[in-house]
């Protein structure tokens, strides 16, 4: 078995800024600083190891590794209006449509042309035991052994779209981290694979050249949210694979002129949506895949959609959480945890309506907290 190669001391991490240390900064404990400025800089052994510690604080459920989590995350922001934040790419699409490879082809290709590229990959979690593989690395194999790659595997653990409830949090360590690049690959569950869109730059989704009918090309949901629709495996069928792009091509001017405004192509200030094929495996069709990523940014970037689209994440960012916040309390009320069986089994029987059942734990919910 071979060994792998260790990245050397300050393979691909970018220098540190001299600038006096924010407010943010300055008030985290001894051992946050230090785990903040292994982030930051210094070398590549310790900053993965800084990034993996930090992103496993992040994902804790724990209240004393959040309160440190929650320092970290805002000493990790970028300083308003500080250029250089990375570029969010969300790769999406069903299982078996070869998102490992793509992403493992389109890593190597840009670490090649010196970027740094983060991979953020999100495994399916078992319906029953909770459980999930985390195989992306070994499916990555070359591009996780790459000093100017990084690659996380998370499991959903049955988050909406397939995204990892801290994804958020874990793209500003690897932004903070300096890398250009950051890639969230999606578990591919159909039409609830729309939250990867709510968090990154550009959204693109990966199709079989057989994968279906116009009808099926049509359908709403993920497809009108994607800005570039890539037909993968395009070596195995080409005439299928054409028929295809043909196919997605018309369904997204469908929708684009009935549909979302962010692609109304009647508006040629805009980005509208391209399809394209190619084939990771041969490693062909990536260049002009690349070309296409840097037309959207450089036209979201001159018509301030980038700033809006980054804006308003934010902000959803933000009541996501809150959601989440306001959930979790409510199953830890002392009152909710006492009345929910009852209730529940009332519900199940028949002799509540659900709805009733509701309302009496949310006044619940409302009222003291009582002993934990």
């Amino acid at each position: 078995m071979s060994r792998r190669a260790a990245p050397k001391a300050d393979a691909g991490v970018p220098p540190r800024e001299g600038a006096a240390p924010t407010p943010a900064i300055a008030n985290l404990p001894a051992p946050d600083r230090a785990l903040f400025d292994a982030v930051t800089g210094g070398d590549a052994l310790a900053q993965r190891r800084a990034i993996a510690k930090t992103i496993t604080l992040l994902e804790s459920t724990l209240p004393e590794h959040r309160a440190r989590a929650d320092g970290l995350l805002n000493a990790l922001l970028p300083a308003r209006g500080q250029p250089g934040r990375a570029f969010r790419l969300g790769i999406s699409g069903v299982p078996g449509v070869g998102k490992s490879t793509f992403i493992e082809a389109l890593g190597l290709f840009l670490v090649e042309r010196g970027e740094r590229v983060a991979v953020l990959a999100v495994d399916p979690s078992s319906a029953l035991g909770g459980g999930s593989i985390l195989g992306d690395k070994t499916r990555m194999e070359r591009l996780s052994v790459h000093e100017r790659a990084y690659i996380r595997p998370s499991p959903a653990s049955g988050t909406l779209g397939g995204v990892a409830e801290k994804t958020r949090e874990a793209m500003r360590v690897c932004e903070a981290a300096g890398y250009g690049i950051v890639i969230v690959e999606t578990v591919g569950v159909g039409q609830s694979e729309t939250a990867v869109a709510g968090m990154t730059d550009m959204f693109v989704l990966l199709q079989l050249p057989n994968a279906g009918d116009d009808l099926q090309a049509i359908k709403r949901g993920v497809t009108e949210l994607a800005d570039l629709v890539v037909i993968n495996k395009a070596d195995l069928d080409e005439t299928a694979a054409t028929r295809a792009r043909a196919q997605i091509t018309s369904a997204l001017r469908l929708i684009g002129l009935h549909g979302n405004p962010e692609h109304a192509h009647h508006d040629t200030t805009i980005w509208h949506p391209e399809v394209l094929q190619l084939s990771a495996i041969k490693g062909s069709g990536l260049e002009e895949f690349w070309r296409a990523v840097q037309r959207f940014r450089d036209l979201q970037t001159a018509n301030g959609a980038f700033e809006r689209r980054r804006h308003a994440q934010d902000e959803a960012w933000m009541w996501e959480r809150i959601d989440a916040g306001l959930r979790e309390r409510f199953r830890r009320h002392p009152a909710v945890r006492a009345a929910l069986p009852q209730l529940a089994r009332q519900v199940h029987e028949g002799s509540v309506a659900a709805s009733v059942a509701a309302r009496r734990l949310l006044e619940l919910a409302n009222g003291p907290q009582g002993p934990a």
